[in-house]
């Protein structure tokens, strides 16, 4: 079953545990960042499915988190978490793509409800679109195949899971305990396994990806799915 992660960008630490903790207990896979700082790092390179945000922050703010996200990370899910009052920064919030946001203080129920249904609308937007054009090849997850020179390639439901999670993250390499964590649902650190890499060599043959051009491996890092090889 897959667990969605959830990265928390918080500098008050009685708020930020809460929030963590709430999320938890909720079944919930939790990353959490203190300052704008590494707050902006983890946005840009950490594999989760919603992010939590702050808007004032030392360092970087919540909006420049945004902006950030904006050119390197576009349609990223986002609940901004504002102080009341700050109305005007919340509209400015939600024209920089965030989803919703919840005023300090919320309760854990309201805030988790809030996470709920932005989680359902964002797997719903994904689900809206299912085939990829990337470097000349057809990628469609609905029909679950590869078209490339007018040949079709059936696709397994872990390299369509695969793909899927790469493009859902393009532009970063993917190391391979994410992958597990994500495409598998197992813990990297119980387990010895080759089973990545199988996979990854299977979808290189389907997308006649010979030089490694499209789906790179980037050395000491992971898998990147590259747009413009």
């Amino acid at each position: 079953m897959f667990t969605p992660t959830i990265l928390v960008v918080e500098d008050d630490s009685a708020v930020r545990q809460g929030i963590v903790d709430a999320l938890t207990f909720s079944g919930y896979e939790v990353i959490s960042a203190a300052d704008g700082r590494s707050g902006r790092e983890a946005a840009l390179t950490a594999g989760y499915d919603l992010l939590l945000l702050d808007l004032v922050l030392p360092h970087f703010t919540g909006f420049e988190i945004l902006e950030a996200l904006q050119s390197q990370r576009a349609g990223q899910a986002v609940i901004i978490l504002s102080a009341r009052g700050e109305e005007n920064d919340r509209v400015k919030g939600l024209k920089m793509g965030a989803d919703d946001y919840v005023v300090k203080p919320f309760s854990a129920r309201e805030l988790l409800a809030r996470v709920d249904a932005v989680l359902r609308r964002s797997t719903e937007r994904q689900a809206l679109r299912q085939t990829y054009e990337i470097s000349g090849r057809t990628i469609d997850l609905t029909r679950a195949e590869i078209i490339h020179d007018g040949q079709a390639s059936e696709l397994s439901e872990k390299e369509s899971a695969i793909l899927k999670y790469l493009i859902g993250n393009p532009d970063r390499p993917v190391p391979r305990d994410e992958l597990l964590r994500h495409v598998w649902g197992i813990d990297p650190k119980r387990i010895e396994t080759r089973t990545v890499d199988m996979h990854i060599a299977h979808l290189r043959k389907k997308l006649g990806d010979q030089s490694q051009s499209i789906l790179e491996t980037v050395r000491g890092r992971g898998y990147r799915l590259s747009r413009n090889p």
